[in-house]
């Protein structure tokens, strides 16, 4: 029972809405009540994020299409883009300026909307470079896991 809490985190990491944002607090959380070192946590999620990475991507390449022959998915996907679509606007003008810092500093934000989910989306929507969306966005996502581990710390210690 006390290891589903762990697989819970794990699986708050791989959603797109939740992503590290919400599975680091509650690895973190698991880590401090079963005497696990922090930093072991913190590699896990951080490493499963960046993982989810390359299985985005694999979706986006090959089921995507397939999919987009179901009329349920196609309208889904279509409003989804719709909305999508006006962050991919803020990107684009961005990027042209920053480059490889813009997709890091977004994913790296961990504000709602941003991580590996949208950034990944993103770079495959603008069709951007695959090797450096990825080193860009796994960069973005440590960032994103240290300030959400050190801000989960820093959360814990008011209340103790």
């Amino acid at each position: 029972m006390v290891f589903s809490k762990l697989l819970y985190a794990i699986l708050l990491t791989i959603a797109p809405v939740t992503e590290l944002r919400i599975g680091m607090p509650v690895a973190i959380s698991y880590a401090l009540d079963n005497s696990i070192p922090l930093i072991l946590v913190f590699f896990l999620i951080v490493l499963i994020n960046i993982l989810t990475i390359f299985f985005i991507f694999f979706l986006l390449d090959n089921v995507h299409h397939r999919l987009m022959n179901l009329n349920l998915y196609k309208r889904g996907f279509d409003l989804y883009l719709k909305r999508f679509q006006k962050k991919v606007d803020k990107f684009e003008k961005r990027y042209d300026k920053l480059g490889f810092l813009a997709l890091v500093l977004f994913v790296g934000i961990p504000l709602p909307g941003t991580g590996a989910w949208t950034g990944s989306i993103l770079s495959w929507t603008l069709g951007l470079d695959r090797k450096k969306s990825i080193l860009a966005i796994s960069i973005g996502v440590i960032i994103a896991g240290l300030l959400i581990f050190f801000g989960t710390l820093g959360f814990i210690n008011l209340f103790y």
